[in-house]
């Protein structure tokens, strides 16, 4: 991740040009990042960064992602941890949820003033 740690983007106390110069190659884990911008919202994923632990995960995606004080929450998730379905598998892992009408909101008006729902 190219800005963490100093301006020229290399880890503090690392020698440029070393192996030790990218978070990655002294093992950080990779850390998947969701920023959520305003009360009422999702989170919304806007990027990877590699730390050593959550606590600095956290502080980084601050300083990264929110420079601009665009959020208002961040979630720092292990990118080990998440497992997710295949787009291959859609049909089969979905099929399911289409013979069920009732989970569709087509069914009520949404009331006037409603804005995320």
């Amino acid at each position: 991740m190219a800005g963490a740690g100093s301006p020229n983007g290399s880890v503090p106390g690392s020698v440029p040009g070393s192996e030790a110069t990218e978070p990655a190659s002294r093992g950080w884990p990779l850390w998947e990042v969701f920023i959520r911008a305003r009360r009422g919202l999702a989170h919304n994923h806007v990027g990877s960064l590699h730390a050593a632990d959550a606590e600095l995960a956290m502080g980084m995606a601050r300083d990264v992602y929110t420079r601009r004080s665009e959020g208002v929450s961040i979630w720092v998730v292990p990118t080990a941890s998440i497992t997710a379905s295949s787009p291959d598998e859609k049909d089969a892992f979905f099929a399911s949820a289409a013979d069920k009408p009732y989970r569709h909101p087509t069914f009520y008006d949404v009331p006037a003033g409603v804005k995320h729902l």
